[in-house]
């Protein structure tokens, strides 16, 4: 009986490495995608500096965006 338990232990810290893991996995898209939409945000910038002002907002709605979907894979590596 002692060995189904230990054996029932094992596995429950199995599942929660592979939350770790996919959290991991989830935050690498993000942070991809806000690299290259600040760097396209400044290269517009930097061609056409009168649009800054609309560029700078955009991008920062963009970065939101972005990072909500780090939070959404943060939240599912706690629930699964």
């Amino acid at each position: 009986m002692q060995d189904i338990i230990l054996v029932a232990a094992d596995e429950a810290a199995k599942v929660q490495g592979y939350g770790a893991i996919g959290y991991g996995l989830a935050a690498i898209g993000p942070g991809i995608g806000i690299g290259i939409l600040v760097g396209k945000a400044l290269e517009g910038m930097a061609r056409q500096p009168e649009m800054a002002g609309q560029l700078r907002t955009t991008m920062f709605l963009g970065i939101a965006f972005t990072e909500a979907l780090a939070l959404i894979g943060l939240v599912a590596g706690f629930i699964l």
